[in-house]
């Protein structure tokens, strides 16, 4: 039985991989997961200097999942090399870093520190706002989109893919924008932009007003997204947005994508990401599935 997964010639045990943002770099889930047996570890974004992120409070729960609005803190580049990437070194994992910066300049200072590590694969968070451009969002804007990816692309050493928002009129146009610009895959989606009001404090529940949106709810529209860019692209999908369970890993495999990140699920399941695997395993095995391969994109 196969679920060995291939991305950009990068080889991964089984499809599953971490959400950015959702596990750090593996440190805080070590006594729960055995990090080993993971496809990847996509760790929480890095920019080129320190990030202090939005004031508080930045994170609330809401019905069939939760919002965020963290601000991608980060320490910077230079203390996830010494710390997260050392840790994260000591296991047999892939290790997939998320890039994110205000400028492309930023992006292709993050992605020449990580050009001579041991990283895997390279995400590029395009969510991250342009403070050049009135700060929308790269990924927001197909122009924009197709000018941080060839650029990045022309930097980077590792295969890159371009972390695609959802929060736009048309994703396959996003899609088709950074497939065109060179990159090797893409992943989708983000958390969907949203907002909670508490009506007894008559105040908005983020201190940010707005957050982005993930867990169980938006796991529909995120389906829907990855068959639609799979139907659009010919560079692999990895597949994310309120993944819970190896069902959804399934869906979103049949959907079109090649591996599939948990993300919120792991705050209130942290076993969540092994259990998956065992699951996969369990359902190739009823399903009589030689090679998790032959699901990938099944359902036309």
């Amino acid at each position: 039985m196969n679920t060995k997964v291939t991305i950009a010639g990068v080889e991964f045990k089984n499809p599953i991989m971490t959400a950015s943002g959702t596990f750090g770099s593996g440190m805080e889930y070590g006594e729960f997961v055995d990090l080993n047996k993971l496809g990847a570890v996509v760790t929480k974004g890095v920019a080129l200097t320190p990030w202090t992120g939005n004031p508080t409070p930045r994170v609330c729960e809401t019905q069939a999942g939760m919002m965020n609005a963290i601000g991608l803190q980060n320490p910077g580049i230079d203390t996830f090399i010494e710390r997260d990437l050392k840790f994260l070194s000591q296991y047999n994992t892939k290790i997939i870093v998320n890039v994110c910066g205000k400028s492309v300049e930023e992006y292709v200072g993050v992605v020449e520190r990580l050009a001579d590590t041991d990283v895997d694969m390279l995400e590029i968070n395009v969510s991250c706002p342009n403070v050049k451009e009135g700060a929308i969002a790269f990924g927001q804007n197909a122009d924009m989109l197709y000018s941080v990816t060839k650029e990045v692309k022309a930097h980077a050493k590792q295969p890159i893919i371009m972390k695609l928002s959802p929060n736009v009129t048309d994703i396959t146009e996003m899609a088709k924008a950074a497939e065109a610009a060179g990159s090797d895959a893409i992943s989708l989606i983000n958390t969907i932009t949203a907002m909670k009001i508490d009506i007894y404090k008559r105040d908005f529940a983020l201190a940010n007003k707005t957050g982005g949106l993930s867990g169980p709810a938006i796991k529909p529209i995120a389906v829907r997204m990855v068959y639609q860019v799979a139907n659009a692209v010919n560079i692999p999908i990895i597949g994310m947005g309120g993944v819970s369970n190896y069902e959804d890993v399934i869906e979103f495999m049949m959907a079109g994508a090649t591996a599939v990140a948990i993300g919120a699920m792991n705050f209130h399941n942290p076993y969540a990401t092994e259990e998956a695997i065992h699951g996969i395993e369990h359902f190739m095995e009823k399903q009589g599935i030689d090679d998790i391969n032959n699901i990938i994109g099944c359902v036309k």
